[in-house]
């Protein structure tokens, strides 16, 4: 885990299961295409898995951003702290890259 910054974010069960099975079939599309390296595999064929990972990935990160916008921005703008709209331009900044 990285320790960029001592914010926590707690998530509901069912946030928690939804984000985590994403990432485990992301995980599992990355080691399909590890056996496809190893098994000289075409080329465009890997790219395709590849751009589908791509694809996963920021499926996650919708989903995560959404959710992040619904609960802790909503959450810190109601308790007055509205700095959290310029993290939050600064976040989907680094994610328009």
């Amino acid at each position: 885990m990285s320790d960029c910054c001592n914010k926590t974010k707690h998530r509901t069960d069912v946030e928690y299961k939804r984000l985590d099975n994403r990432l485990k079939r992301i995980e599992g599309q990355v080691r399909g295409v590890q056996r496809m390296l190893a098994d000289d595999a075409y080329c465009t064929d890997i790219l395709t898995q590849v751009s589908a990972i791509q694809s996963a990935l920021h499926a996650f990160n919708e989903e995560l951003l959404v959710n992040h916008i619904q609960t802790c921005v909503v959450e810190d703008i109601q308790n007055g702290n509205d700095e959290v709209v310029v993290d939050l331009v600064k976040t989907i900044k680094k994610l328009m890259k």
